[in-house]
C-alpha cells in the first residue's frame, strides 16, 4: 500500500524502544458525506478502525473494527486499498517509549442499516457515535475546536486524510 503521509514529531530521544501498533481505517462515502466516528467527550472526528490483532489480516480487522465502532456491516468485496499514514511520536502511555503507528486506510461500502455498536471501555467513555459528516465539517471541527488536550496528532491525522480525500476527487 502506498504511504501517503509520514509524520514524525521527533519529540523523543533517539535509541528508545519503539511500540509498533499498525491499524486499519475505513473510508466510507455516502451521498457526499463520510461515515465517521465522533467523540462526544473530546469533540473530534475519526475514521472507524483500530488495531490489527495477532494473526488477523487487514480485511478481517477492518470489517471487525467498523462493525464494533459504528454498527455498520462492510461489504467485503467493496474493500479497496487507499493509502497509509505513518505517525511516530513519544508514547502517551509508556514512559521512555516511542509510539509508531501505520494506519492503513481502505475505501469500502457498507450495508445501509447500522446495527448496535460494540464499544470497548475507552470508546464508550469517549461517547463514540456514528455520523455522516461533510468533509469540510470534519476538518473544521478537528482543527478549530478545543479537544481538551487529547491526542492532537490523531485528530490532525484525520483532518489531513480528509483533505487528501477531497483534493483527489473522492468526494
Amino acid at each position: 500500500m502506498k504511504q501517503l503521509f509520514k509524520v514524525d514529531l521527533k519529540d523523543y530521544n533517539e535509541g528508545l524502544p519503539h511500540f509498533v501498533r499498525p491499524s486499519v481505517r475505513g473510508i466510507m462515502i455516502k451521498d457526499g458525506r463520510l461515515a465517521v466516528v465522533y467523540s462526544k467527550k473530546f469533540d473530534y472526528y475519526k475514521y472507524a478502525g483500530g488495531g490489527i490483532e495477532a494473526g488477523e489480516d487487514h480485511k478481517a480487522a477492518l470489517i471487525r473494527e467498523i462493525s464494533e465502532e459504528t454498527g455498520l456491516t462492510v461489504i467485503p468485496e467493496s474493500i479497496r486499498e487507499f493509502g497509509s499514514f505513518l505517525r511516530i511520536q513519544k508514547s502517551r502511555y509508556a514512559e521512555n517509549t516511542v509510539f509508531e503507528q501505520e494506519n492503513f486506510y481502505y475505501l469500502c461500502e457498507t450495508e445501509d442499516e447500522a446495527d448496535l455498536q460494540h464499544l470497548d471501555e475507552y470508546e464508550s467513555d469517549e461517547g463514540f457515535t456514528l455520523e455522516y459528516a461533510k468533509p469540510e465539517h470534519i476538518i473544521e471541527v478537528n482543527r478549530t475546536h478545543d479537544h481538551h488536550g487529547y491526542d492532537e496528532m490523531l485528530i490532525e491525522r484525520e483532518a489531513m486524510m480528509t483533505e487528501y480525500i477531497m483534493k483527489n476527487g473522492y468526494i
